[in-house]
């Protein structure tokens, strides 16, 4: 994809209706019961489906039927024995009948025998000769004879695990729709589809990538992935008349997004080549920073309480006074080739790839990623009022998968104990570094980070308690109910007037009938939908869920010990990366997989406060990133979101920070217990 294959005009219409991609052709719903995708490997099972004609934006889709195996369970043959051989026996009588003599093949002589290569996830079955047997075909002149014990192979199948499910269907750029799963968890159903635009799986820590490794140097196609997406965002989901609305009121308008992208990349492109800007230069007085202000007092921002109208660009007041949306994206394109042209320059040696060219190349990169949740979560609050559903993904069926996730196992005890430990927080990326003679080339297998991910350090955990799943929208609402319904009945001369200290979560949505809903980019749905979803909420309302329960919200060094464990990442299944538009069911605590899966689809809220620590540098490039927000009044969180990209949401290192009593951050927090 080039900078200017995406669509160059933003929204669709003020009615925010989408025409389909192929409005004649009719959707194409294909069956296929895998046992011959069983045959192939899972790299050439992953080219095999990708070969599938699945239209993105078509509505075509494949239901697929797959053997699949838990991870931790093995290939366990006898799981399916009875059924297999009665499978078998008739495929003996039908072979028999196909050749012209039913009772052809004695059925006494053979036997069925089954073997399983644990390591390959390979399942291979023989007929077993348990008589000398003599077949005769008199119609083909022919004799067959089998002598005792010999075997005669039928059927050879790569069986997937719970491991391998995501990366087959990642790498053949196929998305889940819905799953389901027989009593053995031996069969799934996939509904998948051909999506707009899918995140690859990270390239695996052991490979040999040079600078572009799991968590270096961004590759053009990473870049050219990423603006699929956030022009999909941009130009697909918000019509022309929110350009110039602030869906939250602690933000801009969402026009001046569109230009703090490319405005950013191309000031700090033209620092490190000291260069001039791409015009208009005077686009990086307006769009250079935005603000993160005060909750309670919007016109402060930051640690220095400095004004935001003094400490951030000046933007125009009056909607006639922005720059007009088609500038600003023909500007964005001058910017992406510009972007291209240093990475020609230093593919070609005219640039020599350097930590501090890698540096900038990471932190625009991540900094765009970072800026499409935060759009998101911003266009949220008007889906089903302005924003336009994710077009060309197929809607979810909500009552349907309602109906799965809350007929999905829970986990046997609601909380794990962690013994006491030491665990390492950070990496070794210090920005300082890169002025180093030395230091400065060793850019292959580096591990890019922020400036609050550095250094590493090792930090004392005590033995705790802690829940294996994130509190959920029904918990909340349950507890939400007993502690306003009880504020309410108090009088107000009552000395024992209880003060709630209860939000109502922006993720949340009230109809005019008082009907409780939660917001997704659909639109809001019933609760009964999101009941058992994470829910997304302030860390003041969570702590307080937490105290009345009898814990509290983990610390980060808890939470990544806990993390350490037990979360699965992107490769693993994670709801990062847009595999859904919105959370699912966390799948943590598990007997199978010991225990491991993924939180369904939020950051994750530490009750550590977001401050300096021993060996914390400033970044040079970007010096108010992090610690602009030492101010006391912001904690940290781990992860990200559904709709946060696979190297930002799985780096283990990653952190990032709001104020505690935020309520637009798409975060939720599980509690924990001393012990």
């Amino acid at each position: 994809a080039s900078p200017s294959s995406s669509a160059s005009r933003i929204g669709t219409s003020d009615t925010g209706v989408t025409s389909p991609s192929t409005p004649a052709e009719p959707a194409h719903h294909l069956l296929f019961l895998n046992s011959s995708g069983e045959i192939f490997s899972a790299k050439e099972c992953a080219k095999f489906l990708r070969s599938f004609p699945l239209r993105p934006g078509s509505g075509d889709v494949l239901l697929l039927v797959m053997g699949t195996k838990h991870a931790d369970t093995g290939l366990d043959c006898n799981v399916v024995k009875g059924r297999a051989v009665e499978f078998v026996v008739n495929s003996l009588n039908t072979a028999g009948s196909a050749l012209g003599i039913p009772n052809l093949f004695g059925i006494n002589h053979w036997k069925h025998i089954e073997t399983c290569n644990e390591y390959e996830h390979i399942h291979v079955t023989h007929y077993n000769c348990a008589h000398p047997d003599e077949i005769e075909l008199p119609r083909y002149k022919h004799i067959s004879q089998f002598v005792k014990a010999e075997l005669v192979k039928i059927e050879e199948s790569t069986k997937c695990s719970e491991n391998d499910i995501f990366p087959l269907f990642t790498n053949a750029n196929l998305r889940i729709i819905q799953r389901w799963v027989d009593d053995s968890s031996y069969v799934s159903v996939f509904l998948l589809e051909r999506p707009p635009f899918m995140f690859s799986l990270l390239p695996s820590e052991t490979e040999e990538n040079g600078p572009n490794g799991r968590f270096g140097v961004p590759t053009v196609e990473d870049w050219q992935s990423l603006w699929v997406a956030w022009d999909f965002v941009t130009m697909r989901m918000m019509p022309c008349s929110m350009l110039y609305q602030k869906p939250i009121y602690l933000r801009h308008i969402c026009l001046f997004y569109l230009g703090h992208i490319p405005t950013f990349l191309d000031i700090h492109l033209s620092r490190l080549l000291n260069e001039p800007h791409t015009q208009p230069e005077e686009f990086k007085y307006i769009f250079e920073r935005g603000i993160d202000p005060n909750v309670d007092d919007p016109s402060q921002c930051h640690a220095s309480n400095s004004k935001c109208r003094e400490d951030h660009s000046e933007v125009p007041q009056n909607n006639e006074d922005w720059p007009t949306p088609d500038s600003v994206l023909s500007f964005r394109l001058r910017v992406r080739e510009r972007l291209l042209r240093l990475y020609d320059d230093i593919s070609s040696g005219r640039v020599q790839l350097t930590r501090s060219v890698a540096r900038v190349l990471f932190m625009t990169h991540e900094h765009e990623g970072l800026h499409l949740e935060t759009l998101l979560y911003m266009l949220i609050q008007r889906a089903g009022t302005g924003t336009i559903p994710p077009p060309d993904f197929i809607p979810p069926p909500w009552e349907s998968l309602a109906a799965s996730w809350n007929a999905a196992p829970r986990p046997a005890s609601p909380t794990v104990v962690i013994e006491a430990t030491n665990v390492t927080i950070g990496i070794g990326d210090l920005e300082s570094e890169d002025s180093d003679p030395v230091k400065s080339l060793e850019v292959n297998g580096h591990v890019f980070g922020w400036d609050n991910e550095s250094p590493k350090r090792e930090v004392a955990v005590d033995a705790f308690r802690i829940e294996w799943r994130l509190v959920t929208n029904g918990e909340f609402f349950e507890f939400y109910k007993r502690t306003t319904e009880a504020t309410d009945s108090l009088s107000v001369n009552d000395n024992a007037r209880l003060e709630s200290k209860l939000d109502f979560p922006a993720s949340w949505a009230e109809t005019e009938s008082g009907e409780i809903q939660v917001r997704t980019l659909y639109g809001p749905v019933p609760l009964k939908i999101a009941w058992n979803w994470p829910v997304i909420t302030t860390y003041d309302n969570l702590s307080e869920y937490a105290v009345v329960k009898g814990g509290r919200i983990p610390t980060e060094a808890e939470l990544l010990v806990f993390r350490d464990r037990f979360l699965a990442g992107y490769e693993g299944g994670a709801n990062m990366g847009f595999r859904n538009w919105h959370p699912v069911p966390g799948t943590t605590g598990l007997e199978h997989g010991g225990g491991k899966g993924h939180n369904g689809g939020v950051a994750e809220w530490t009750s550590t406060l977001w401050d300096s620590y021993d060996g914390f540098e400033a970044s040079g490039r970007y010096p108010g990133f992090s610690a602009d927000f030492f101010d006391g009044a912001h904690n940290a969180s781990l992860g990200g979101s559904y709709a946060m990209i696979p190297r930002i949401a799985d780096r283990r290192s990653f952190r990032n920070w709001w104020q505690r009593n935020y309520p637009f951050c798409w975060a939720g927090a599980r509690v924990a217990y001393d012990l």
